[in-house]
């Protein structure tokens, strides 16, 4: 399960990561746009995942980014695994900075939560895990691991924000996950036009995008795991994970509609299936 983890928290979206309850109550009353988006994920052809996106950004110059992923079906019987992962803080001149990111993970009814508090200048301030090991105190971490670094959703809701105005899926932040330091990178290919689909929710433009995480600090294993291996077996094939991205609702961030990952056994594809905004409504055909 911790290759699904890779994958969601990657994507968005990126990834792969909170508030507290004061700021969730500041913006719901001072909301100034919010999108809500759903996805179905397949494996090898297998409906395998369900997961849920929201982003929303207030007039107090903050966001809040939440993303939840849950198996589906057998493989859901089979590898009972669901997680939330969320990101708030802080909307300044120079983009998105995180004040608190968290996950939290279930795994055959285990749970693990990891957060992550930042101070507005971008430094670190502290990581915190609470699971059977963990009773959530401070842990210690080298700060070569931690300083300046941002989380996977943050990061992509500054490309998918720089993109709502250039049009361009261009960037690089760095990410401190816990363990290790690494960047993720994105990269665009070019700009296409999706077609109709019974499987995903938006048909028309769309920039193709690839993300790419480089070790930068920390511990990492000669031989690549987890989301490094889900990576290079695509690098062996020709094609990195990729993302297309599309900006539906003028004057908001530009969202994922399609996510693919090849590996060695098999390709998984993520796909919108539903979008709401303010006056804005997608669904997939039934």
């Amino acid at each position: 399960m911790q290759n699904f983890q890779g994958i969601i928290a990657s994507v968005v979206l990126g990834a792969c990561l909170f508030a507290s309850p004061v700021h969730a109550q500041e913006a719901a009353q001072a909301t100034k746009s919010k999108q809500h988006i759903q996805y179905d994920v397949y494996a090898g052809g297998i409906h395998a995942l369900k997961s849920n996106l929201n982003i929303v950004l207030t007039d107090k110059e903050r966001y809040d980014v939440d993303l939840t992923a849950k198996t589906y079906g057998l493989l859901g019987k089979m590898a009972p695994w669901e997680g939330k992962f969320e990101s708030h803080g802080w909307s300044t001149k120079v983009g998105m900075k995180p004040e608190v990111h968290q996950a939290t993970t279930t795994w055959r009814g285990d749970e693990e939560i990891k957060k992550y508090s930042y101070n507005k200048d971008g430094s670190f301030k502290s990581y915190v895990i609470t699971d059977d090991e963990n009773d959530g105190k401070v842990k210690k971490v080298a700060a070569e691991l931690t300083q300046n670094t941002s989380d996977v959703l943050t990061a992509t809701l500054n490309v998918m924000q720089s993109m709502a105005t250039n049009s361009k899926c261009e960037g690089s932040e760095e990410v401190f996950d816990g363990k290790r330091r690494f960047k993720m990178i994105f990269k665009e290919k070019k700009a296409v036009k999706l077609e109709d689909s019974r499987w995903n929710a938006y048909a028309g433009d769309a920039v193709e995008c690839t993300v790419e995480v480089k070790p930068v600090a920390g511990k990492w294993h000669e031989k690549p795991r987890g989301w490094m291996s889900i990576q290079e077996q695509g690098r062996d094939q020709g094609t990195m994970p990729t993302v297309w991205f599309a900006n539906i609702k003028e004057g908001e961030p530009a969202v994922p509609v399609k996510v693919r990952v090849k590996t060695s056994y098999g390709t998984l594809f993520m796909h919108m299936t539903k979008y709401t905004a303010q006056g804005k409504s997608l669904k997939i055909e039934k």
